[in-house]
Formats: structure tokens, sequence, C-alpha cells
């Protein structure tokens, strides 16, 4: 599997505050960096306070990318198709949201990025943003967290993702630690096997707040060449014959 493998890509976590906007980001900045147009699509933005960066802005500001796109916005930090029967206003169906995104102008890489988990719910009919990528005829890349707790979560999302008849492109750390513990660590190698899918990557926290030409160098080393970087999970990392249970 190549970079180039992945022409349609729905990012999505196992759960909210993962990492998936910088993880979006990420890959879009290295496919840029490959010299591929690359369309971003937020098709629901919820609970943004006044003056906050959206996510459709963050992935901008990072990567230079141009060709973003925010769908709809509910004001609640909430599942969007809650936020909107709170505000009193009906959700747009998936079917609509697909539609949109299929009539933007093409390009080589169309990333969108979900809301919350895999079964977060878009429309009052229950359509999520697993359904959004059946649409779509997407891969999905699942963005987990480093530490305890997180095997279960990944396996869960991504036999829900198989479960659809849809391909678990592999599977991501949105957020590694800069003293990872033993379970961060342990988890390099048992993500994979749970997932039943290859980890792609792990890019470092706080990457959000570096600039375009730091950012690029941190997603250049931080994801596996599959997504254009140069990251291998066979390299041994510092520190780790050396991490201790807290």
């Amino acid at each position: 599997m190549t970079a180039a493998d992945m022409t349609r890509l729905v990012i999505t976590g196992t759960g909210t505050e993962i990492g998936k906007t910088i993880m979006t980001a990420a890959v879009a900045a290295l496919a840029r960096m490959h010299g591929r147009s690359v369309t971003v699509v937020k098709p629901a933005q919820t609970g943004l306070a006044p003056g906050e960066e959206s996510d459709i802005d963050v992935v901008r500001r990072l990567t230079g990318v141009a060709d973003v796109h925010e769908l709809v916005r509910y004001d609640d930090p909430l599942a969007p198709e809650s936020a909107a029967r709170r505000q009193g206003v009906d959700a747009v169906p998936v079917a609509e949201l697909a539609q949109r995104i299929e009539q933007l102008p093409a390009a080589d890489l169309l990333l969108v990025e979900g809301a919350g988990g895999l079964l977060v719910r878009f429309d009052a009919a229950g359509g999520t943003v697993a359904d959004l990528a059946v649409a779509l005829g997407a891969r999905v890349l699942v963005v987990a967290a480093a530490g305890l707790g997180t095997l279960n979560a990944t396996a869960l999302t991504c036999d829900a993702v198989r479960a659809r008849g849809l391909d678990c492109a592999g599977v991501v750390i949105g957020s590694w630690p800069a003293a990872p513990d033993l379970a961060a660590y342990a988890n390099l190698d048992d993500l994979p096997v749970y997932a039943r899918a290859p980890l792609l990557g792990r890019v470092p926290a706080q990457a959000g707040t570096s600039t375009p030409a730091e950012f690029l160098r941190i997603a250049r080393a931080a994801l596996a060449p599959a997504l254009g970087g140069e990251w291998s999970a066979d390299v041994p990392d510092a520190g780790a014959a050396d991490c201790t249970a807290p």
C-alpha cells in the first residue's frame, strides 16, 4: 500500500479530542509535499466558541492547503445530530453531505474528517460517519489514543469499520506524549494486533502549535510511507527499553 492508493480517506477516531484534526493536517501536508492536490472536508463542525479556530482553519494554518470546506455548523459541542436537535434545526442527512462532497472539484486526495467516533450520528435517521464513508467509497483511517485503555476502543472501532464493508487503511496515534509510559510503548506492538490493521504512525502531542515548516517536518517523521512519511514501526524507540510502569 502506498500514499497514492489513498485517494479518498475518512479520518475517524476512537473518541473525541483524539487528534483527528492534526492527523488530517499531517496527511494533507505530506500529500502536498509530494505534489498532490488535496481537498479537505469537515462535514459537520460543532461547538465553536467565539473566535475559536475551526478544524478546517487549523488544517489551513498548518498546511497551506486552500481547498478546505466546512459543510455545516451547529452551536453546541455535541454530536452533530444531537447539536442540531438542541438548536431546533434539521440535521443535514448523510446522503446530502455525500452529494455536496461529490460536487466539489476533483483532487488527487480527498480527506474527510469525521465528528467524534465512527458511529457518531450526523442525522436524525441514524446516519453515521461510517455511512458517509460507505457513500463516498472511502477508506477509513482510525486515530487512536496512545496509552492505557486504547486497545479495546481501537479493536471495536476497526471491527465496526470492517463490519460495514469498509477498508481500514490503518491506525495512527493522534497524540504521542513527550514522556511515554510503559502502556504507550507496549501499544506500539499491540495496537496493530488488536486492530488487525497496520500502525501507520504517531504524531507528537502539541504538534498543532508548530509553524507550517516545522509541522511538515514533524509529519514526515511521524507518519509511515503509506501516508507519505518516513516513520517505521520497526525502528527501535530510544528509551523504550528503560521505560517502567508508573
